[in-house]
């Protein structure tokens, strides 16, 4: 049988890059397979190399909330480029997207924009180790951080989906000063500060865990988080960058109501072009240089591709209607779904935040890891082949959130929740 485009360029990549690809879920290791080696996208529509269109539920991991190619988007990217496409020196837009970033979230009095959501959370941490003068940090098992040493500690993401929790290469010292609770159980939390009552710098979370599946956060626990960690003298890290701007436009703190005092964000903030930020209460950032001792640095910071690119998608969601029709969206496919399983006898679970979804093979319910880790992860990658060859496209892990954009039609639905109908009937 001849192979299609994409398997030779995957043959073709696994002798120059580590597994062939440039992270690790790319590679479908957890489902089996080769992955499509995507060509373009336009709208809520990827096509790969060899042709074949598919509706995309990944939206590059969640910021293209526009959908691909969004003219406004690729317009500002357009502008910038022919200007010039890195100069290491402040441009005008940064300021514009900073001040967007503060006017949108509670927590933000000064922002500092950085290359990836990994930076943005590594120095988060570093600055709440300068501000309190305290080495420990907490988080939770199955949130994803990025791949900085201390925090690939009982991560999710790519980490949970290929069995290795916590890397090699990872100093056990500086593991040792990772302690780790349970999400959705503030008594895990309050534990490790009666043992640690003096030591504990902050506590890191997604406020929507959306790197071990989408699990929303339970009545009382973002709240709970917020106490706790103001009567130990401790930091509150919400790592929204999968939330930020995607569940609302003053993201899960304004969502849920609770305000942290160092934010990171990424991915959606540069409109699908590599960007992350961290922000906080002006007392705290002003530890950052030049303003303070606590050092950060990137040429690449502010580049000016990525803000404008973030200006034009922000922009595009401040206007009127974009989050109801982001919601109705999503609530419109993720009934369908549930009504497909159900007709199909399949024990299935679906966790919805906002536009943000997960279908677990689980009976349910699914609120903290234990529970997520009682998936068929194996019936998962068996539908998810069965979608992807009727032209739907979603996470290569069961471990994952899913993503509507604007560009998503209810005929892209319907179309969908018959396909998955089709998928699971084909399973047997």
């Amino acid at each position: 049988m001849e192979q299609s485009r994409s398997q030779q360029l995957f043959e073709q990549a696994q002798r120059v890059i580590p597994g062939g690809v440039n992270s690790p879920v790319r590679s479908f290791r957890a489902v089996e397979g080769t992955p499509p080696f995507i060509a373009r996208g336009a709208g809520a529509r990827v096509w790969d190399v060899d042709g074949n269109e598919y509706i995309d539920y990944l939206g590059s991991w969640g910021p293209l909330a526009l959908g691909h190619a969004h003219p406004a988007v690729v317009e500002a990217v357009q502008r910038a480029a022919s200007d010039g496409t890195s100069f290491g020196a402040p441009v005008e837009q940064e300021v514009e997207l900073a001040e967007m970033i503060c006017a949108a979230l509670p927590s933000v009095d000064l922002v500092r924009l950085v290359n990836s959501g990994t930076e943005a959370c590594m120095t988060a941490l570093r600055l709440a180790r300068a501000y309190t003068g305290r080495d420990k940090i907490v988080k939770f098992a199955g949130n994803y951080h990025g791949h900085a040493d201390g925090l690939l500690v009982a991560a999710g993401s790519g980490a949970l989906t290929h069995g290795v929790p916590t890397s090699a290469g990872v100093p056990e010292a500086y593991a040792a000063e990772t302690l780790i609770a349970t999400f959705n159980d503030i008594g895990s939390v309050e534990g490790l500060f009666d043992a640690w009552p003096d030591d504990i710098a902050a506590v890191i979370v997604e406020p929507v865990a959306g790197n071990m599946g989408v699990v929303p956060p339970a009545d009382g626990f973002l709240e709970g988080l917020r106490n706790v960690t103001e009567a130990n003298g401790a930091l509150l890290i919400f790592d929204e960058v999968i939330t930020g701007f995607r569940v609302g436009y003053g993201g899960a703190q304004t969502l849920y109501g609770v305000t942290p005092d160092i934010t990171t964000m990424g991915k959606i903030i540069g409109g699908g072009l590599p960007v992350g930020a961290y922000g906080g209460r002006e007392e705290v950032m002003q530890q950052v240089a030049p303003l303070g001792p606590m050092y950060q640095a990137g040429t690449l910071s502010g580049n000016p591709l990525a803000v404008a690119a973030g200006v034009a998608t922000l922009t595009e969601l401040q206007k009127p209607g974009v989050y109801e029709q982001l919601e109705a969206t999503a609530v419109r496919l993720t009934d369908g779904v549930s009504a497909a399983f159900a007709r199909a006898e399949v024990p299935s679970t679906i966790n919805r935040v906002a536009s943000m979804f997960t279908g677990f093979f689980n009976a349910g319910p699914v609120s903290a890891l234990a529970e997520v880790e009682q998936s068929d992860t194996a019936a998962y990658g068996r539908y998810m082949h069965a979608l992807l060859d009727r032209g739907v496209y979603i996470a290569p892990s069961q471990f994952e959130a899913g993503f509507v954009s604007i560009a998503h039609t209810d005929a892209d639905i319907d179309r969908t929740v018959e396909v998955v109908g089709e998928a699971l009937a084909s399973l047997g």
